[in-house]
């Protein structure tokens, strides 16, 4: 195994890191914008009203695209340990 496989895994898997996470964080920076923006015209000064609705909204992202995520994760897993010989000759 040399430097440049251990490099290529390595961007590999912060590839995969970048795409399962982004979906969940988009979710929670609009979501958190909406509030943020709901608490400046009301002039609401509390703290937890953003929580519970970004934890609902990831929720659902959660519910709608974890196959997606579980799959694509499953996948580069797979081909991870299909390289496993290659690697170690």
């Amino acid at each position: 195994m040399t430097d440049t496989d251990i490099i290529h895994i390595g961007t590999l898997a912060l590839k995969v890191t970048a795409e399962l996470s982004a979906p969940l964080l988009i979710a929670s920076l609009v979501v958190g914008i909406v509030v943020s923006l709901f608490q400046t015209i009301f002039q609401i000064q509390d703290q937890t009203l953003s929580a519970v609705p970004r934890l609902a909204v990831c929720a659902g992202v959660v519910l709608l695209a974890g196959s997606w995520m579980l799959r694509t994760l499953v996948e580069f897993t797979q081909q991870l340990f299909a390289q496993i010989p290659q690697l170690l000759s």
